[in-house]
């Protein structure tokens, strides 16, 4: 599978739900890395720069609603809407 930066939006919310809803983003970036390497490595520059664009879906899922506002966390915490 060729991964897009739009899967990495799913991705950010299965990390966050296996983790009980927040997490650090490294913790994140590890979860993502751990179930998604195989998937990465065949993904041309996406391969290159999923750490920044998983930053990028962060941003949108915040827009969609369904990340909270980086004010309302921690410095470093990303959490699912409740």
């Amino acid at each position: 599978m060729t991964a897009t930066r739009n899967d990495l939006m799913a991705w950010v919310l299965k990390a966050l739900d296996d983790l009980g809803g927040e997490a650090k983003i490294v913790k994140i970036a590890k979860h993502i890395w751990d179930n998604h390497e195989k998937d990465l490595r065949s993904s041309d520059d996406l391969f290159f720069t999923w750490q920044y664009d998983m930053r990028w879906a962060a941003m949108k899922l915040r827009q969609e609603g369904k990340l909270r506002a980086p004010e309302a966390t921690e410095r470093g915490i990303w959490a699912l809407k409740k």
